[in-house]
């Protein structure tokens, strides 16, 4: 597809507005690590929260969706909508003690929490396995994702499409990304995620405009299950079709076993990015950069109430109207990308352009920003220079952001699809989350819990993937028999046993924390004192935090009140209009409720 002048003219508008927020917020983030890595923590609420719903909204999102939906139906979508009480649970549990750390990045927690050469280790390898390679594996299928956008917007080969990504978009970046520090990150994020909304907002209009409006839209939507006949399940259902049993297979349908491993354990087992149980990744970094205990709670708040209730519904609409002009693809992830480029005018392709580079660059941006953090602060400034001016570790981060977008590209270049990006990073951190969550609440729990935990979930991983090993037991490649969907619930759930009884089991076999550490933590911290009474006996006169049962009476509130928003969008969508105004009065009961739970003035911790 050829590009006319108007559409180079957009592009160019847009990257020239990126540029110059990095060359206007040059001189804010130069001053210090802490200012380019935090903004100083002078961030307020709404900025801090658009920006981590910008990063998650990456190019590889609406292409995800599409092919969750194409194959699983509308339920497919729990794989991520699961996460959400993980979300809640940081907002209410953890967000607070995230800000009283004082931290630069979450990796710094490690020997903030613990002590010894055990917690510089941890710190020391969190540092390059999450700074680079799962920074880079979460980079790559972004720009894989991007990769599949261009190829198929312009009609050119992968191979090119690539290079575009490689040695343009990526580096171009990277250049607005070292220049403003976060500053740069959080001003660009809001402009871009603006565009990205209006974007797949006016994709999914053209597109069910396109099958003759939502009613037509149903309508061939019953057609094609009618002629499938009993094989095929309600694609619009918003649950799976529980009349199948735990394993049954059919078009458009998520095996209960999946769903119920997704909602019952996927959401404090797994660590995901911008998921992780207990917080971490970007969303601490937006939290250390909040002007305050509040901004920051705040902050994640509205996140999880965009990110899971306002922004899905366009990428669906798209993905049902893809299922109708577009059945029997060979990759489903791709029909997102012919809904937008054949349904929408021409005209506005530049602009389509424009609003897909901005989902691809926000998260690239942030990744960039967060996993050089990770490299610089605790791994070169802790283990390798350890002395040196403020000037020498900005320039080194800016260095570390190069090296970044180099190992990405090759990344991207050797993954298959961006699903299994997303299942390799699932498994990786299957059975992990619950000592995230309890090094909060837990005094027993030490450096070598959260070792041993990670060490686990990668060994059962490689071992479960393992085609020679299990030929070698039982004489086929595979230990679990089903679908796809059901082998990675089977796969998961083995992976979680294993992890967590590895790190309980290490957790009370090894010696605990100093007694220093853990009255340095707990002062400075205040966590529930429920699952630290020896330690506040010993850390004397020390205010004490008794709010776990509000805490968590406002983490089912804000799951009850954020489900049914995102459910009661669907049902108006769909035409159910009754069920779609029920849900949203319970969604407001939830709102009303919840406030009259949040902190008073008093309770909150200015710094």
């Amino acid at each position: 597809m050829t590009l006319a002048a108007a559409d180079w003219a957009a592009i160019a508008g847009y990257l020239l507005i990126t540029l110059f927020l990095g060359l206007y917020f040059r001189g804010r983030s130069g001053k210090s690590t802490e200012d380019y890595f935090v903004s100083g923590r002078n961030v307020s609420w709404w900025l801090a929260g658009t920006s981590m719903v910008a990063t998650t909204f990456a190019a590889d999102t609406p292409l995800a969706v599409t092919g969750l939906v194409y194959a699983n139906g509308v339920a497919g979508n729990w794989l991520w909508w699961s996460f959400l009480p993980s979300g809640m649970m940081t907002v209410f549990l953890f967000a607070r003690l995230w800000r009283r750390s004082g931290l630069i990045t979450d990796v710094q927690f490690a020997e903030m929490r613990y002590a010894g050469k055990s917690a510089a280790f941890l710190r020391g390898f969190r540092a390059v396995y999450l700074g680079l390679l799962m920074n880079c594996l979460i980079l790559g299928w972004v720009t894989k994702a991007m990769v599949n956008i261009i190829s198929t917007s312009m009609g050119i080969s992968d191979f090119r499409a690539l290079m575009i990504c490689v040695f343009f978009l990526m580096p171009f970046t990277g250049i607005y990304v070292s220049l403003g520090g976060l500053w740069g990150v959080l001003w660009t994020d809001l402009f871009q995620f603006v565009l990205k909304m209006a974007i797949v907002i006016g994709v999914a209009w053209y597109g069910v405009r396109a099958v003759g409006g939502m009613p037509q839209l149903l309508a061939k939507l019953a057609e094609r299950r009618a002629a499938v006949g009993s094989g095929a399940s309600d694609i619009t259902s918003l649950l799976p079709d529980f009349s199948r049993g735990l394993t049954g297979e059919a078009l458009w349908t998520l095996p209960v076993i999946t769903f119920v491993v997704h909602l019952a354990v996927q959401w404090w087992a797994f660590w995901y990015p911008g998921a992780e149980p207990g917080g971490g990744g970007y969303i601490a970094q937006r939290i250390f950069s909040a002007k305050d205990e509040r901004n920051g709670l705040l902050s994640v708040l509205w996140f999880n109430l965009a990110h899971y209730a306002l922004r899905p519904w366009p990428w669906i609409l798209t993905a049902l109207v893809a299922v109708i002009l577009y059945p029997n693809l060979a990759q489903p992830e791709r029909g997102f990308m012919l809904v937008a480029t054949r349904q929408t005018p021409h005209a506005l392709l530049g602009i389509l352009l424009a609003g897909f580079m901005a989902a691809f660059m926000s998260t690239v941006a942030t990744q960039l920003n967060w996993g050089s953090s990770y490299l610089i602060e605790d791994f070169y400034r802790r283990f390798l220079k350890k002395e040196g001016s403020e000037a020498h570790f900005v320039n080194a981060s800016r260095l570390a952001t190069a090296l970044l977008v180099v190992a990405a590209a090759a990344v991207a270049w050797e993954l298959k699809s961006v699903s299994d990006g997303w299942k390799i990073v699932l498994e990786l951190g299957a059975g992990t989350g619950g000592v995230y969550l309890l090094r909060w609440y837990w005094w027993r729990v030490n450096a070598w819990s959260e070792i041993s935990a990670m060490f686990a979930a990668m060994v059962t991983t490689l071992a479960l993937h393992s085609d020679a090993l299990w030929n070698a037991l039982i004489g086929h490649s595979q230990p679990f028999t089903g679908s796809a969907p059901v082998i990675f619930a089977k796969t998961t759930l083995c992976t979680t046993g294993v992890t967590t009884l590895v790190w309980i089991a290490v957790t009370l076999l090894t010696s605990a924390v100093p007694q220093d550490t853990l009255i340095k933590f707990y002062t400075k911290v205040r966590p529930q004192i429920t699952g630290w009474r020896p330690v506040a006996k010993l850390a004397g006169d020390v205010p004490v935090t008794r709010d776990l049962g509000r805490n968590l009476l406002s983490w089912i509130l804000g799951c009850v009140l954020i489900y049914s928003a995102l459910f009661s969008i669907g049902k108006l969508c769909f035409g159910l209009y009754q069920e779609g105004l029920l849900l949203a009065i319970l969604a407001v009961a939830s709102a009303l409720a919840l406030s009259r739970l949040m902190p008073k003035p008093a309770e909150w911790q200015a710094n």
